[in-house]
C-alpha cells in the first residue's frame, strides 16, 4: 500500500515567530502534491522541505487573510523565472480570484497557466486516487475546512483466478476490472470471476481545519478521520480571545476529534503568545491521548 506523506511546512498563526513561519501543509501522494494555504515564506519553506516547489499543481486557500495567500506572489514569480510549463490550480473562496489577479497584474507576468476554481461546500477535485471535499467553518470571513479521502478500494484483481481460467495476460486483464465483460473461446467473464474481494479497504481520510471556532461542521467531516489537522490559536486560558478572534484552543480541538472518533489529532497554528508548542499538546491530550504538537518541516506517513 502506497504512502501518504504529510508535511507541515509552517506551524504559526497571524505571525511568523523565529523558529515558526505561517501555518501551511502538503499532502502527497501518487505523484500529486497539495499545497493547503500558501502564506508568506511558503516557497522557501519548500526550498528546505523534501518538496519541490514546481512540482505542486493543486492549492487549496482556506480564506483570504494575508497570512493564507500572500506566499502565491513570490512563489509564481520563482517559478516563472525557472520557467514552468504545468498549469496550476488555484482553489480559493468567492472572490480569490478577483484578489489573485489584480495583485499578479501588479507584480508579475507568469509563464504558465493558471486556473482559478471557487471553493463552496462539497468536492472540489477527484481523480483515480483520491478527492478533495471542502466545508466551511465559522471564522471573521469565509473560510473552508478540506477532507482528503482516498478512493475506496473494493478488492484487488487475482491473476492466478485469470490464468485458471485461460484468459490470456494483456488488455483483456485491464477489461475485466474496469467492469467490462470479455469472452474467451464463446464463455464470457466480468469483474467477479477475477477479483479477490477479501481484499476490500476503505480509503485514508486526512482532514485539514484552519482558523475556525469549533463547529458540528468539523465534527460530520472529521468521522473516523485517519489523521485531523485542527489550528490551536491559543490555550483554554485565553479562550476569550479564541472567541473574540474565531479561532479554537487546544482542548477545544481535541474535544473535536474525540467527537469525531478520528486516529490522531496533529495541532498546528499556534499563537505568538506561547513559545512553547508542547503546552498545547499538554492541554489537548487530557481531551484526547492521541494528541500531537508538530514543529515546521514535521513529516509523517500514514
Amino acid at each position: 500500500m502506497e504512502k501518504i506523506k504529510i508535511c507541515f511546512l509552517g506551524t504559526s498563526g497571524s505571525v511568523p515567530q523565529k523558529n515558526k513561519n505561517f501555518a501551511s501543509t502538503i499532502i502527497s501522494f501518487s505523484g500529486n502534491n497539495l499545497l493547503f494555504d500558501c502564506p508568506e515564506g511558503t516557497q522557501r519553506q519548500l526550498m528546505i522541505s523534501n518538496n519541490s516547489l514546481m512540482r505542486i499543481n493543486n492549492v487549496f486557500i482556506s480564506h483570504l487573510h494575508g497570512d493564507h495567500f500572500l506566499g502565491l506572489f513570490g512563489w509564481i514569480a520563482t517559478m516563472t523565472l525557472n520557467q514552468r510549463k504545468e498549469k496550476l490550480t488555484i482553489f480559493s473562496p468567492k472572490g480569490g480570484r478577483q484578489k489573485i489577479i489584480r495583485i499578479l497584474k501588479e507584480t508579475i507576468k507568469p509563464c504558465f497557466e493558471i486556473e482559478f476554481k471557487e471553493i463552496k461546500r462539497g468536492l472540489l477535485l477527484k481523480n483515480n486516487f483520491f478527492e478533495i471535499r471542502a466545508f466551511p467553518l465559522k471564522h471573521e470571513i469565509a473560510c473552508y475546512g478540506f477532507v482528503f479521502k482516498e478512493n475506496d478500494k473494493d478488492g484487488e484483481f487475482d491473476r492466478k483466478k485469470a490464468e485458471k481460467l485461460g484468459i490470456p495476460a494483456g488488455p483483456l486483464y485491464s477489461k475485466l476490472v474496469s467492469g467490462k465483460i470479455v469472452t474467451i473461446n464463446g464463455k464470457k467473464f466480468c469483474k467477479k470471476d477475477v477479483f479477490d474481494y477479501s481484499k476490500k479497504r476503505v480509503g485514508r481520510k486526512i482532514v485539514v481545519i484552519s482558523d475556525t471556532r469549533p463547529l458540528k461542521e468539523s465534527i460530520t467531516n472529521g468521522k473516523n478521520a485517519d489523521i485531523m489537522i485542527h489550528e490551536s490559536t491559543h490555550l483554554e486560558e485565553q479562550k476569550e480571545r479564541a472567541i473574540e478572534s474565531f479561532h479554537s484552543t487546544a482542548k477545544e480541538a481535541a474535544e473535536i476529534a474525540k467527537k469525531a472518533c478520528v486516529k490522531k489529532l496533529f495541532l498546528f497554528h499556534y499563537s505568538a503568545r506561547n513559545n512553547d508548542e508542547k503546552e498545547f499538546e499538554k492541554e489537548a491530550r487530557i481531551v484526547f491521548k492521541e494528541s500531537f504538537c508538530v514543529k515546521d518541516f514535521d513529516e509523517i506517513e500514514i
